[in-house]
């Protein structure tokens, strides 16, 4: 196994640390899983047939991602975080994957890169108008999430089709952080 840096080959540091700070930390996961139970994990973020093959990261003890698997069909997995409260495995395309980065450096993603995501165990809750909460409070619209799957940098115009309230209706499509350079469609798929 080798290990990916801060500015590592994908940036998946900032990934994870986003996946902490987004969401509400009252209750963490005690046990540090194997490598294989990391792997296991991850994999169920998407379908067989897009994880078999996908890279497998991990955060390592020392806050530095490591690489538990190589893979070879340009998917990124991430096993559920230990942080988070809930099951929050993804796995996500190369676009998606910048997406996040930009996301998590607050700078603008790249236009015209539309970009998937898988999190088909369902995804720590979270707030659908701010970006950078990390935890419920007045006014940051805090929704619970079941099993989804993500579409990001879509022109604006495909986001001017589905619902953008603060509170919407989570078991139907709806656009997440809307108005923001981060807004995405969120699409339940149970």
């Amino acid at each position: 196994m080798n290990t990916i840096g801060s500015m590592g080959r994908y940036g998946v540091m900032a990934l994870a640390m986003a996946m902490a700070a987004t969401t509400q930390t009252t209750v963490a996961k005690t046990s540090t899983p194997s490598d294989a139970r990391l792997i296991a994990s991850a994999q169920r973020a998407a379908p067989a047939a897009v994880a078999k093959d996908a890279t497998i990261v991990a955060m390592g003890a020392d806050g530095k991602m490591r690489t538990l698997r190589e893979g070879r069909n340009g998917w990124t997995c991430m096993p559920d975080s230990p942080a988070t409260p809930g099951s929050d495995p993804m796995c996500m395309d190369k676009n998606a994957f910048a997406w996040a980065g930009a996301w998590m450096g607050h700078q603008t993603p790249a236009s015209g890169k539309v970009g998937f995501m898988y999190m088909l165990e369902g995804g720590t809750d979270a707030s659908n108008t701010d970006p950078y909460a990390t935890k419920p409070g007045a006014g940051n619209h805090w929704i619970k999430t079941g099993a989804h799957v993500m579409v990001v940098g879509a022109d604006q115009g495909f986001y001017d089709l589905y619902p953008k309230g603060a509170d919407p209706d989570t078991h139907a499509p709806y656009v997440m952080w809307a108005g923001t350079p981060y807004q995405h469609l969120m699409v339940p798929v149970k």
